[in-house]
């Protein structure tokens, strides 16, 4: 399987660089673990979901702990058929999902975001699951917005997506249950979501 995150951040402010940079610095406890590659554009992450949720936080918690709005857009795959397998994306806790039921995988879900690590830094987040191939998927959609709306981060559905918001570790493992919880193991499943931390407008 192939699991990976392109990432790209956003601060408000002219001085982004230097918040950038403090996002990337972030990512270099996750080197080892993950293939990282950066450009102009946007940082690739490839690796097991584990370390990937983790870097991806961690990216966003440093650049929000900063006093500038900053936002980030994140597109996050698995399963895709285009891509190759990779055998650092190897994940046990989705292979197990699959033979568990729905409700088993809602309280595992619920659970994980209760024990989820505090950063001390709050964020909004919207985003929307894809649940890719044949069939009706909407089963496993509909259980992972129950979940959601009993995690603790919800905040609204809106249009095409759904508004969490929180402490970024709290979040950031609601996004990672989502992903890993709902629709099949072996199929392709995308996240697209965007964070914000230190919005004016909700001041």
């Amino acid at each position: 399987m192939f699991i990976g995150a392109q990432v790209s951040l956003y601060p408000m402010t002219s001085n982004f660089v230097e918040v950038i940079t403090t996002g990337l610095d972030a990512l270099s406890p996750y080197k080892q673990d993950l293939r990282i590659e950066t450009d102009d554009m946007s940082t690739l992450m490839v690796g097991a979901p584990g370390p990937l949720f983790d870097a991806v936080r961690d990216l966003f918690a440093a650049a929000a702990k900063r006093p500038e709005h900053v936002t980030m857009h994140v597109t996050l795959s698995r399963g895709c058929p285009g891509e190759p397998d990779d055998p650092s994306c190897k994940c046990e806790a989705l292979e197990r999902a699959q033979d568990q039921p729905l409700s088993e995988r809602q309280a595992m879900a619920a659970l994980a975001v209760k024990d989820a690590p505090e950063l001390g830094v709050v964020i909004d987040v919207q985003f929307s699951l894809y649940v890719m191939g044949n069939g009706d998927h909407m089963e496993e959609i509909y259980g992972c917005i129950a979940f959601l709306q009993s995690s603790g981060t919800f905040l609204k559905s809106k249009n095409f997506c759904t508004r969490l918001r929180g402490d970024a570790g709290a979040v950031f493992e609601t996004l990672r249950q989502a992903f890993l919880g709902f629709g099949p193991a072996q199929g392709h499943v995308t996240i697209d979501l965007t964070a914000s931390a230190n919005s004016p407008s909700l001041g």
